[in-house]
């Protein structure tokens, strides 16, 4: 089974600003677009990010100016940082590894939003 570890979910502040970790295999960090959905409570998974490749990112709308990923090949880690944060940010937070035809998830991290 392979493994996807997040880490840095927590509460924040409107306007303040997260950074999520998401280490995986290198075999599957090297092979495979790396990147994030979000899940709110009552809503269905939504795209966030995902690194095409080592030049090319992809944002969803609702985040682009805000959330920025990076990588850190030597440590087979990609982070998203989250910066501006909203109220409507807060959810649950699933790096993904596609590796197309197959999808690997994380077990997901709690962000929340609220003052």
């Amino acid at each position: 089974q392979v493994q996807l570890v997040e880490s840095g979910g927590g509460l924040v502040q409107p306007g303040g600003s997260l950074r999520l970790s998401c280490a995986a295999p290198g075999n599957i960090f090297s092979r495979c677009r790396m990147g994030w959905y979000r899940q709110a409570p009552g809503k269905q998974r939504e795209f966030v990010a995902r690194r095409i490749s080592s030049s090319s990112i992809d944002y969803s709308d609702s985040v682009k100016g805000r959330f920025f990923i990076s990588a850190d090949n030597a440590k087979n880690t990609i982070y998203l940082q989250m910066n501006s944060l909203k109220p409507e940010d807060t959810a649950v937070y699933y790096c993904n590894a596609d590796c197309f035809p197959t999808d690997r998830w994380g077990q997901g991290t709690q962000v929340t939003v609220s003052s």
